[in-house]
């Protein structure tokens, strides 16, 4: 069942509250994510508010899921608080989790997905707010029961934390909406290109090897180019003094969404040249991963998962099951 909820999106409002809330957690939460994932939370600029979409549609279930409910009563897991689902979340910005204006609780793809496992288990959906540095130390004490907020799951987390996977971590590059270039997929479509580029990234990392793969081909590299914030990234895109933006495709696939003046036209994966995996983390070994796999497995075959998805505009980032433990990322 999908119940919209008239919360008045503000993209430049919310980057102010989100500037507020990430502006004293972002260097913690660079240490702890991919750098890309790291960049896409980094609070940006306040500019005008666009509000082209004004009405957020939360996705859930008219009832638990009896695999899922029987399963976390084998399981013996325990909630923090009996009768709820306590899951963290870190907000940063639009698609994936920030507090609109005039709300406290956060709304978003991550949020969303947190409430959907809630009511697959038969519990009440309990979100709580958390610093990026604070939910490992807060899952592994039982502070709080789970955690959905754009974790990627990589090999040193695996030794404290249990994952099920919901969606796979991309980056993408976004043209103009008027752009002539379609796709571009690999090192040959870049070709005398210019690109805003995030310097110390992986994707910068991507478009580095690229270009030695085109200078050893007697082909015109891209031009890197960088920039301190995101909106100027964004004018410099529409005046026409770059082709071409790269970085994760979770905020720009919801800026195209928002505001139809741009389109992503190629998607990486975020730990290129391996598949980064995004998942909902637990404690290791509390019994509680195998229910909220099941759980995301009955709405991802309900559809429900898609609807959150295709909202906010992360279709490509889909999964087709929910995997436990998937193989996560080596240490950088």
């Amino acid at each position: 069942m999908a119940i919209s909820k008239k919360q008045g999106i503000a993209i430049g409002a919310a980057v102010a509250v989100v500037a507020v809330i990430a502006g004293g957690i972002a260097a913690a939460f660079a240490l702890n994510q991919p750098d890309d994932v790291a960049e896409a939370a980094s609070p940006e600029e306040a500019t005008e508010a666009n509000v082209a979409t004004d009405e957020i549609e939360w996705v859930r279930l008219d009832a638990p899921v009896d695999a899922a409910v029987a399963a976390l009563e084998e399981s013996g897991f325990e909630p923090v608080e009996e009768g709820k689902l306590t899951v963290a979340h870190s907000s940063y910005l639009p698609p994936l989790g920030y507090i609109p204006e005039g709300e406290t609780l956060p709304a978003g793809t991550e949020p969303n997905i947190g409430a959907l496992i809630a009511d697959a288990l038969g519990l009440e959906y309990n979100p709580v707010e958390v610093a990026w540095a604070d939910w490992p130390l807060g899952i592994e004490s039982g502070k709080y029961d789970l955690i959905t907020s754009n974790v990627t799951v990589t090999e040193e987390r695996k030794e404290r934390f249990d994952f099920a996977s919901y969606r796979v971590d991309l980056l993408g590059f976004a043209v103009r909406a008027d752009s002539d270039i379609e796709s571009i997929e690999e090192a040959a479509d870049i070709s005398g290109l210019t690109i805003q580029v995030g310097s110390g990234t992986n994707q910068e990392q991507v478009l580095l090897t690229w270009n030695e793969e085109l200078e050893a081909a007697g082909s015109e590299p891209a031009e890197l180019v960088y920039y301190d914030d995101n909106a100027a990234a964004t004018l410099a895109l529409q005046s026409g003094r770059i082709d071409a933006t790269f970085g994760p495709n979770a905020t720009a696939a919801w800026s195209a969404v928002e505001t139809g003046d741009t389109k992503v036209v190629g998607l990486i994966p975020g730990g290129w040249p391996l598949t980064a995996n995004i998942a909902a983390a637990t404690a290791k070994g509390n019994g509680l991963v195998e229910p909220v796999q099941i759980a995301l497995d009955a709405i991802i075959e309900g559809g429900q998962y898609a609807e959150v998805l295709d909202f906010w505009g992360l279709e490509s980032e889909a999964v087709e099951t929910s995997e436990i433990n998937p193989p996560g990322l080596p240490a950088s």
